[in-house]
């Protein structure tokens, strides 16, 4: 089908372009949202009609975006899911809970905004693009944690979806044992030290009074 843009659309072409796109891309998105009219004669004459006011409200919008892009750009969002031993969300994060987080922090971005291919579904620290106004996007991170220390971890690039096998359980449970052994043994021997040392003040102790006694009958 071909369209009449009334907007910059990224691979499309700018605003007035007439371009050729799928049908269903067309019927589902461009038209009913308002971002294109149907390339007929009529349609051409109102476009042209229209033009100035579309990229006075353009202009407008632009400005909008791009004080909320200096709210939101960078920001990280964490989202709190339950999840298996090896990542894998009982469920999913969509547009719709991306949006809500952002919103709950007081910047209006509807999910038609969130440019996300697909849900996720992972654990893990995600790289979300905001498409703002067709001349401004900035990107968020959306960290998918199960509490908020997982969270901090993934934050320091920790892989936190590798599940240890046995061998690596048992070589890690006996790391733990023989450092505490380390640690026991060396406070004994501390504890052995000590006690010697006050064994030999105590032996010399006699040997210490009887020469002073001597020294003073000498006197």
């Amino acid at each position: 089908m071909d369209v009449i843009l009334l907007e910059r659309i990224g691979r499309l072409g700018q605003m007035g372009d007439v371009v050729k796109v799928k049908d269903g891309y067309a019927r589902n998105f461009l038209l009913p949202r308002g971002k294109a009219l149907r390339a007929s004669a009529d349609n051409k004459a109102r476009f042209e009609g229209m033009k100035a006011e579309l990229q006075t409200k353009s202009l407008e919008a632009k400005g909008e975006a791009g004080k909320l892009a200096a709210k939101v750009d960078g920001k990280t969002y964490v989202v709190i899911r339950q999840a298996s031993e090896t990542g894998q969300l009982f469920g999913s994060v969509s547009t719709r809970d991306i949006a809500s987080l952002i919103q709950a922090e007081g910047a209006d971005v509807n999910r038609a905004q969130i440019a996300l291919n697909a849900p996720i579904k992972l654990i893990g620290a995600y790289k979300v693009p905001l498409d703002l106004h067709p001349d401004v996007e900035v990107t968020v991170t959306v960290t998918v944690a199960r509490s908020e220390a997982e969270a901090e971890r993934i934050a320091r690039g920790e892989n936190v979806n590798i599940r240890r096998d046995d061998d690596e359980e048992d070589a890690a449970e006996a790391l733990a044992k023989a450092e505490a052994l380390f640690d026991e043994n060396k406070t004994a021997d501390e504890d052995d030290s000590e006690a010697e040392g006050e064994e030999t003040a105590d032996a010399e102790k006699p040997a210490k009074a009887a020469k002073k006694k001597k020294d003073a009958d000498e006197d």
